[in-house]
């Protein structure tokens, strides 16, 4: 199988492993594998099919190399500036807290990649509602494992994998999902949005808006799971993922020295708005986080534990 090739020169200095692994849905996820050299692996669904993107950076010439095999070569290289953030902005964004002000002078190149893809990012939220990472990332993990397939061209040959279709995910039966650690309340919610997930992708062109309101019209998928959606797929800035176990927190606690619940979050965010969600994007790039004093949450045991060798 032939690779199709794009070189690509930003015009600003482009951090392209920060921006790519805000795809990355666990260490090991297994359509994402990065090299010891920095290269990145993707294994992506377009709508023209299945693809393996390997985005390498060469910042002593200011350029980007992508690579690609499979049906949707073409379609992912047309898209690579735009993954890597050329069609983000930060023109408005005014910092109204001096730490938000230095951890902008510290990140001046970060900007929001967007995949134009949808089912790649709302199947693994939706596994992630209201469960630990741990216990999020192995189902996701298994799901890839057992009813995707392996990348084109010599991504099957380094493990990556992509994720299932539509079709696919209609088909799993309710004891599988259990298997891999997702609840029946999850596993409704990702065949529902199956059944309709044409009809979704149709509505990515239309903008942040139109795809909140129908992401949010579809039972089981709410604030956290849009927002969480919209920033992958649509670079959305002003995705804010209220509802998380620690965003709220680990936000107030950065910037006020008291946590934060939902409510606090949203009043403090509001004059960021239509770019609330740099506040909390910043803060997590710079590592900030309350202290864990408490108990963490525990993987739930209710669940089948064979995991086996996902």
């Amino acid at each position: 199988m032939t690779a199709r090739t794009r070189v690509w020169r930003p015009d600003w200095p482009c951090p392209v492993s920060s921006v790519l692994h805000q795809q990355r849905h666990g260490g090991a996820d297994p359509t994402f594998k990065v090299d010891p050299g920095g290269t990145i692996w993707k294994g992506l669904r377009t709508p023209e099919g299945p693809v393996t993107l390997v985005v390498a950076a060469r910042p002593d010439l200011g350029e980007v190399e992508g690579r690609a095999w499979g049906s949707g070569a073409d379609w992912a290289l047309e898209r690579l500036p735009a993954l890597l953030g050329a069609a983000d902005s930060w023109e408005g964004f005014e910092p109204r807290h001096p730490l938000l002000a230095e951890l902008r002078r510290r990140h001046p190149h970060h900007r929001l990649g967007r995949t134009e893809v949808l089912l790649d990012a709302l199947v693994p939220a939706i596994v992630e509602q209201k469960v630990t990472g741990q216990e999020a990332f192995a189902g996701y993990r298994m799901l890839v494992h057992r009813y995707g397939e392996p990348a084109p061209g010599p991504g099957a040959d380094r493990g990556l994998r992509i994720a299932p279709d539509a079709a696919t995910l209609r088909a799993v039966p309710s004891w599988a999902w259990l298997q891999m650690h997702v609840d029946p309340a999850r596993s409704r919610t990702i065949v529902a949005i199956a059944r309709v997930a044409d009809a979704l992708e149709r509505a990515v062109p239309q903008g942040a808006v139109e795809r909140d309101r129908r992401l949010r019209a579809v039972p089981g998928i709410g604030v956290w799971t849009s927002a969480e959606v919209r920033v992958r797929v649509l670079g959305d800035p002003d995705a804010v993922s209220f509802g998380d176990y620690h965003v709220a927190k680990d936000v107030g606690w950065a910037l006020t020295g008291t946590p934060f619940d939902d409510a606090a979050l949203a009043e403090f965010l509001e004059p960021y708005r239509p770019q609330r969600g740099r506040v909390p994007g910043l803060i997590a790039l710079a590592g900030l986080h309350r202290p864990r004093r408490g108990a963490r949450m525990s993987p739930r045991t209710h669940l089948p534990a064979r995991v086996t060798r996902w």
